[in-house]
């Protein structure tokens, strides 16, 4: 196996983005203020691996403004390593607005649910390219990582992002694993053309689909059908949101994870824990089921957080739900108040370490 430089063990690569949360529920018109923070598929992911004990990195683009500078301190603060983050002296950083449900007042979305707002046209990690590849700072840490986590949403930014994910597919390193999560947003392919993906999605060592967005991007939701259609993945992970997640192998063998019962607060970034969790439980060496749990766990405290990620438990309590019976996973619940499963001695809040 080639050397490696020491550094991260995962490198997270994609645009994040400054978020505004409205203060209360409801119809944006209605919000009495907004509450500034982060968010962001591949950096959602690599705060949850840092959180999970997981040397990350995150690798972007931001301009050179005030929610530039917001978005490349907060990961730092999560431990996620930020010395690859380029400054864009002419692009803006990428805004979104979350919208959530749970109000009485007309055009509310519902309880548990939520609309993102994207202001992204023409931001800074739109510029993102090959020419990356030669940064030095991006390029001692791409050599160094024994994981690439990427997704579809990269791809849809510009022809040079296209680009660049085609590139970073294509240069298979000995040792290194790439992960690509679809991610499908379907308003960022307006104007593009998605027929791009299934070869992007063949590429990678590990491909994690959701069951419905796949369905919608690809055709089929169906875990052995896309199985099928994607040969060349070790691993190809379906994830039915709410119900339970398959993982198949190169042979077609399964294995099926139920997901925990969730009071969710809000869906988004649950996607991206997930991948941190399944991923995580790749570095410690665990087996299928234990990584499709820690998946699962990791998913379910993110829908109970207003923001896009969650706060995980203690390391005991994680341990202790990756270990239990089934039917006692079965009777797991999770809460923004904590967790409740037969397996603790007591109701388990989330005294983890916090990903604001």
């Amino acid at each position: 196996m080639a050397e490696r430089s020491p550094g991260p063990w995962a490198v997270c690569l994609g645009e994040s983005m400054a978020v505004l949360l409205a203060d209360a529920a409801g119809p944006l018109e209605a919000a009495g203020g907004f509450r500034p923070a982060v968010g962001g598929a591949e950096s959602n992911t690599a705060c949850a691996l840092a959180a999970l004990g997981v040397p990350a990195a995150w690798i972007g683009r931001v301009g050179d403004d005030g929610f530039g500078r917001m978005v490349t301190a907060d990961l730092a603060a999560c431990g996620v390593d930020v010395s690859a983050v380029a400054v864009d002296p002419q692009r803006r950083t990428g805004l979104y607005v979350k919208e959530t449900g749970g109000s009485a007042l007309p055009h509310d979305l519902g309880p548990g649910r939520s609309r993102l707002h994207y202001y992204r046209t023409g931001s800074a990690a739109s510029a993102l390219s090959p020419a990356l590849l030669v940064d030095p700072a991006a390029a001692r840490l791409l050599a160094g990582a024994r994981l690439l986590h990427l997704t579809g949403i990269t791809a849809a930014l510009s022809d040079d992002c296209l680009a660049l994910v085609r590139t970073l597919l294509a240069d298979r390193r000995p040792g290194r694993l790439v992960s690509l999560d679809l991610n499908w947003r379907p308003a960022l392919w307006h104007g593009r053309d998605p027929a791009v993906l299934p070869e992007l999605l063949d590429a990678a060592d590990v491909l994690l689909l959701g069951a419905d967005e796949a369905a919608e991007a690809l055709g089929t939701g169906d875990p052995a059908a896309l199985r099928s259609a994607f040969p060349t993945p070790a691993t190809v992970v379906v994830k039915d949101a709410g119900h339970r997640v398959t993982a198949l192998d190169r042979s077609g063998a399964a294995v099926t994870e139920p997901a925990l019962a969730v009071e969710v607060v809000e869906p988004t970034g649950a996607g991206d824990a997930f991948a941190a969790g399944y991923l995580a439980g790749l570095h410690r060496g665990l087996d299928g089921r234990r990584r499709l749990r820690l998946g699962h766990l990791a998913a379910a405290c993110a829908l109970t957080a207003r923001g896009d990620r969650g706060r995980l438990p203690a390391p005991g309590v994680v341990a202790a739900l990756l270990d239990a019976p089934a039917g006692d996973w079965a009777a797991t619940r999770v809460t923004a108040d904590g967790i409740v499963s037969p397996v603790l001695t007591r109701p388990a809040a989330h005294l983890g370490a916090p990903t604001p």
